[in-house]
């Protein structure tokens, strides 16, 4: 018995030294320190070591081992696309640079350009969304953009440090090609790690802004409602949406989001909103404080006052415990009765920021009933 005991607790030594091995590869990035963490103890939404919400903000609303077990045992019907979900390959590194536009790559991947600058949002390329081999894959069709279709970028923008939003592997790949960093206090420790240069890099508390050198626009690092952590720390890091003004328009990114007073805080200190995307996609109930329900969304667009509508954080990855085209199919229906327009643009489709609802046209009910 002994013996067997002492097998025991070598067999979990020898585990433990491999999870701890396994965390300090470069991909899992690095907590903020020295000067860097000096800066974020002087933030307002930083108390008792790590970043906190507005409102109090459980990630889970039960159990992870009642999750798991719900999630496991739990019929799922349509919990992936049974076709390739549709797609255009825009060539982007050849767009007028008079045109602005927006391209959706899944997910909460964007490529926009606004007044000539070309920003990249949270850009996921990768087949997996985290380090774990058998994490939920992209669906197929979903993966038609790699770095190599980038143009050189003047702004790359982090709205924080979760695996399908700072992707280790696309960003270490377009390095070189990046003028800009934007992101949220913390995310630059582990940017540095990966090779950018600190000069690069500008990160931002809630309510801070970067003006463009030449004026025709300014990002605003605002508010969300979330968490961060890419191994077994989580809010050492901050977490945020971003708001891009430029001339007369104004182009709102949620980050992931649950619901909470910011999103009318923020109309309330920067107008109306021309365009925004909202966390739209993994509407599961257990994660209802930090991704936001179908009515929530609804509600979100109209406390920003918008007027165009785009979901995010949709139709690239099975997370939540839910059919994969469920969110579009109820914003659809609940979009019936509201004033302002709901685009869902196909991977790789050229959005007019102009002229965004030229796109309505519900591709994914179409693919289905194709079938």
């Amino acid at each position: 018995m002994e013996k067997k005991i002492i097998m025991l607790f070598a067999v979990i030594l020898v585990i433990c030294l491999v999870v701890v091995a396994y965390l300090q590869l470069p991909m899992f990035g690095q907590l903020p320190h020295g000067d860097r963490l000096v800066r974020i103890e002087r933030s307002p939404n930083y108390k008792n070591g790590c970043f906190h919400n507005m409102l109090e903000t459980p990630v889970m609303v039960e159990s992870f081992i009642s999750y798991m077990k719900d999630f496991f045992s739990r019929k799922r019907k349509n919990f992936k696309p049974s076709y390739v979900i549709p797609s255009i390959k825009t060539d982007l590194r050849n767009i007028d640079i008079d045109e602005n536009i927006l391209v959706w790559f899944g997910h909460s991947s964007y490529f926009a350009q606004i007044n000539g600058k070309k920003f990249l949002i949270d850009p996921l390329f990768s087949e997996i969304s985290s380090p774990i081999l058998f994490s939920p894959r992209a669906f197929e069709g979903t993966n038609i953009y790699s770095t190599e279709d980038m143009p050189d970028l003047d702004y790359l923008v982090i709205t924080h440090d979760h695996w399908d939003h700072l992707d280790y592997k696309t960003v270490v790949k377009l390095r070189d090609r990046v003028r800009k960093v934007i992101c949220p206090l913390g995310v630059g420790a582990s940017l540095e790690l990966w090779g950018f240069d600190s000069k690069q890099i500008r990160e931002m508390d809630w309510y801070d802004s970067e003006k463009s050198s030449d004026g025709n626009f300014v990002i605003y690092c605002l508010p969300s409602r979330h968490f961060s952590g890419r191994g077994l720390m989580r809010n050492k890091t901050l977490w945020a949406s971003f708001l891009i003004c430029a001339d007369n328009l104004k182009v709102y990114f949620s980050g992931d989001s649950g619901y909470d007073e910011h999103f009318a805080e923020i109309e309330n200190r920067f107008g109306p909103m021309d365009i925004v995307m909202l966390d739209s996609g993994q509407h599961d109930l257990a994660w209802r404080y930090i991704h936001m329900q179908t009515n929530e969304v609804i509600k979100a667009a109209k406390d920003l006052k918008a007027k165009v509508l785009i979901p995010a954080h949709i139709c690239k990855l099975a997370l939540a415990n839910h059919a994969w085209d469920e969110p579009l199919n109820e914003l659809a229906e609940m979009m019936k009765n509201e004033n302002f327009s709901m685009v869902v643009p196909m991977i790789g489709e050229k959005v007019n920021l102009k002229n965004p609802t030229q796109l309505n046209k519900n591709w994914w009910k179409k693919n289905r009933e194709d079938r």
